[in-house]
């Protein structure tokens, strides 16, 4: 198939803008390309829009960018419009698509735009919003719309695509203004690729962190509590208490001190460090004695404290100082998404006090716990520097230094990576850690930032050789991200089916009859006095019921005693993750859980 956008000065042009402008580029095929697929979707999103305008007349329509795997459309419409409508929205757009409408681009001045778009406060909106004399309008057949492209010449292409939800959304984003609909939707070159993405998102579906939370009783949200705050339940706390327990003795050997900052500390302290200017909007704050509190977003600020509590030498270096700290940020109320976006959550953050000379050891020091807990996890993953992005404190020459410090740390060491322009936090260039779960999906998760700002604003030193002051370089370190979104992905990318040594509960005991109950609970202790957690199912309920509800909670070891393993000590076992069953004495057993819960080390 020919080409239906060019690729000119690193942006994607479609036909229309390059024939009306003489603009030459490298062709982009259809296909299944970055830049093709930018193309069809956006394209989608106007196929949407038009069989919306067929079939609801006094649709107004806002915006329709391109997301990741699709696009969406901002509209308001009288009619009510729920998940049932997608279908025939979906049915209308193949209709249209079947005659093969051309899509024509012209461009009219900002008046004339005023003007022809004069009955329509969406258009009025959108036309606020741009800065040029003249606007470009895309039509195909009756229906046309302001818009940049890209586009594909013709309706035809547009075949390969799904409706996938209904939500509402505020009008720009702003909770101050009026509530629009939105219809999200994917779009793909062929109709296998929809299909195999479809598969894939249907797998997604069953293994939805909230669903398998809810079932297993891991954690859940109330709404008399406030949203984004998440309760752990006993089972939650056993599996992040497991998983904590793991980061601190791998955060122990490798010389890492724990310590705790405050969960507020006074305004001016977030003034110095540029959070309040730059992530004010992110954050809480209060009063307290007339004097104003920031509740912590970060822990940076914290562990600069513990820093300033004592004097240093270089001979101290690296200082290491880590904490499950608890930070609260102001995410919106659409952001908010389970345990993957929520208000308040627990780093596994550290930060590194080290001198220049030292940056590279500690940077490969981390990489490397990194490496150890992903495959651990059995997770793939990539590395992106992230460089300065437009809100940043210091100067750009201290960015270039940090900025090539990690280039340089990575490329000796033969390591990987990708730029992500402008991605870095305000303070400092960074290293996102992102991993590939069991489906394909990428995450990000855990991030290395190489700072030299912050250690200037506090004005932090060290005594170095022949007595003279230096400032440290302090590196930023978190490598689940935060136990919340990980646990998340983690719930996901196993199906519930946790590893043994996380598990939040190992082994499910299950007495046959309440004469057996005694026996149950004594292996209960022993399990516990080896650091294993376990539940007796001891209920009134039929064995096999019992037996289902384990199952259902994905515990990894089921044993069920009754007369004959009380009277031998032992236990009959059906292990879920080898999917076998088998007899062992009671020492057996404990020597085989225990060895399965300490098998691993980060």
């Amino acid at each position: 198939m020919d080409a239906i956008a060019l690729k000119h000065d690193g942006e994607i042009v479609d036909l229309q803008t390059a024939e009306a402008k003489g603009i030459d580029g490298e062709p982009v095929p259809y296909g299944d390309s970055e830049e093709a697929l930018e193309v069809i979707r956006h394209s989608t999103a106007h196929l949407m829009a038009q069989a919306i305008k067929k079939l609801y007349p006094d649709a107004e329509f806002y915006v329709g960018p391109v997301i990741k795997d699709g696009f969406y459309y901002d509209f308001k419409v009288k009619e009510e419009i729920g998940e049932g409508d997608l279908k025939r929205i979906e049915k209308e757009m193949l209709n249209l698509a079947k005659k093969k409408y051309p899509i024509t681009r012209y461009e009219i001045s900002m008046d004339e735009a005023r003007e022809k778009f004069a009955q329509d406060h969406l258009k009025q909106a959108v036309l606020d919003m741009i800065p040029s004399e003249t606007v470009s309008i895309y039509k195909q057949d009756d229906f046309e719309d302001l818009c940049r492209g890209p586009h594909v010449p013709n309706v035809r292409m547009l075949r390969a695509f799904k409706l996938t939800k209904i939500a509402g959304a505020y009008l720009g984003g702003d909770s101050k203004n009026e509530m629009l609909t939105r219809i999200y939707g994917v779009a793909f070159a062929d109709k296998e690729t929809l299909k195999a993405y479809l598969t894939r998102m249907a797998e997604a579906e069953k293994r939805d962190h909230r669903k398998i939370g809810n079932e297993m009783k891991l954690f859940t949200f109330r709404e008399e509590v406030g949203a984004g705050f998440p309760i752990w339940l006993p089972a939650g706390g056993r599996l992040r208490s497991r998983l904590e327990g793991l980061l601190f003795k791998a955060h122990r050997k490798r010389g890492y001190e724990p310590v705790r900052g405050p969960e507020m500390l006074r305004s001016d302290l977030w003034m110095t460090s540029g959070h309040y200017q730059n992530y004010g909007e992110n954050m809480y704050f209060t009063e307290i004695d007339d004097v104003e509190f920031g509740v912590k977003p970060m822990n940076c600020v914290g562990h600069i404290k513990v820093y300033e509590h004592d004097l240093h030498s270089y001979r101290d270096l690296p200082l290491k100082y880590f904490e499950y700290g608890v930070v609260h940020r102001h995410e919106m109320t659409g952001a908010l998404h389970g345990l993957f976006r929520v208000r308040e959550f627990t780093q596994d953050d550290a930060h590194i006090f080290c001198t220049t000379e030292q940056i590279e050891e500690q940077i490969i020091e981390v990489i490397d716990f990194v490496d150890k807990i992903m495959k651990t996890f059995e997770f793939d993953y990539k590395m992106m520097i992230s460089t300065k992005p437009e809100k940043a404190v210091g100067d750009d020459a201290v960015w270039e230094v940090s900025t090539k410090a990690l280039k340089t740390a990575m490329e000796k060491n033969e390591l990987a990576y990708e730029i992500d322009e402008g991605g870095g936090a305000f303070y400092g260039p960074k290293i996102d850690i992102k991993i590939t779960d069991a489906i394909g999906r990428e995450w990000q998760c855990g991030t290395v930032q190489l700072d030299f700002n912050l250690p200037e604003r506090f004005a932090l030193e060290y005594t170095g050789e022949g007595n003279a002051k230096v400032q440290p370089v302090m590196i930023h370190r978190a490598i689940l991200g935060s136990f919340e979104r990980f646990i998340g992905i983690l719930t996901e990318h196993y199906a519930g089916e946790f590893p043994m040594f996380v598990a939040p509960t190992q082994v499910a005991i299950i007495p046959i009859a309440q004469t057996h109950n005694a026996y149950a609970k004594a292996l209960s202790d022993r399990l516990l006095d080896i650091g294993a957690d376990s539940e007796i199912f001891d209920k009134n309920e039929s064995l096999n019921k019992r037996v289902r509800t384990a199952e259902k909670g994905r515990v990894p070891m089921i044993i069920v005693i009754g007369d004959d393993e009380v009277a031998n000590k032992k236990v009959a076992v059906r292990d879920r993750r080898e999917r076998t069953q088998y007899e062992l004495s009671e020492e057996e057993f404990i020597s085989l859980i225990q060895k399965k819960i300490n098998e691993v080390h980060f």
